[in-house]
């Protein structure tokens, strides 16, 4: 997904981070992360007990977010990992407890995400995550953020156990699919907001269904449990975050006037 890399020059005023290919990276790792994450807290406590403390600490990291100034490392990839994990939960609520059949609820996902960004755009004439530098422009992504992660995670439900792909055929269908917008953007014109947010829809179920592939019993699975996934997820997704925290640490350093340390 470098193609759809989008940089910006001059001082960082949005409280995004740039969207580059490490970006994708962690994007995905955090959304396969989220997926057994989640199942493994529904299976291993009191349901009530994993969905009110996901719901309490996806409060407390937004809260964190929309208080920092600026984009912070540490604080906005946490909100999104709690996104990831809560946006599960959602999803399978209104899958499993509700009963909304999956492919109605993909749809309604899918018309609340569209919903989503016409109001955005109608409201601030863009949604280029460039942009995310007033608290107005911020409800909208996160509103986003969260309405792409449940979409995905029915999507990838519905390819994955309703359309009977499994689950690594699942991998391979959205993984084709999250490259189409970046092959759009680099040789069809397709705009880097459009091929930004197609992309990302993208990354939830692509992320989700690898790591369902590890972790699932199924037919298709590897049987490998969703508790050592989530970990063997969750390193290398913190020690990339970890990453980017030095490097943001080392240009505050560069524009405070200080030698950044070799």
């Amino acid at each position: 997904m470098a193609a759809v890399a989008v940089s910006s020059a001059g001082p960082r005023l949005s409280k995004v981070p740039e969207i580059t290919a490490l970006f994708w990276v962690i994007k995905v790792l955090s959304t396969g992360m989220g997926e057994t994450f989640s199942d493994f807290l529904v299976n291993h406590l009191p349901p009530e007990l994993a969905v009110g403390g996901g719901l309490l600490l996806l409060g407390a990291s937004l809260y964190v977010q929309f208080r920092t100034p600026g984009y912070r490392v540490w604080s906005y990839w946490t909100a999104v990992v709690m996104v990831s994990i809560v946006g599960t939960m959602v999803a399978d609520i209104v899958d499993f407890v509700i009963g909304v059949p999956l492919a109605l609820s993909t749809l309604g996902f899918a018309v609340l995400l569209g919903v989503i960004l016409r109001v955005w755009y109608r409201s601030e004439k863009t949604l280029s995550v460039h942009s995310i530098s007033t608290r107005r422009r911020e409800v909208f992504y996160w509103s986003t953020v969260m309405t792409t992660f449940a979409l995905g995670t029915v999507a990838g439900d519905l390819t994955a156990e309703r359309l009977h792909l499994g689950f690594m055929p699942s991998a391979v269908l959205f993984a084709v699919a999250i490259a189409v917008p970046a092959i759009a953007f680099r040789w069809f014109g397709l705009g880097a907001v459009a091929a930004f947010w197609s992309a990302y829809v993208v990354t939830r179920p692509l992320g989700a269904s690898v790591t369902d592939w590890l972790a699932s019993t199924h037919a298709d699975g590897l049987g490998l449990g969703t508790g050592w996934v989530t970990l063997a997820v969750t390193v290398p997704m913190v020690a990339l975050i970890g990453m980017l925290g030095v490097r943001e640490a080392r240009s505050t350093t560069v524009a405070a006037g200080e030698p950044a340390h070799q």
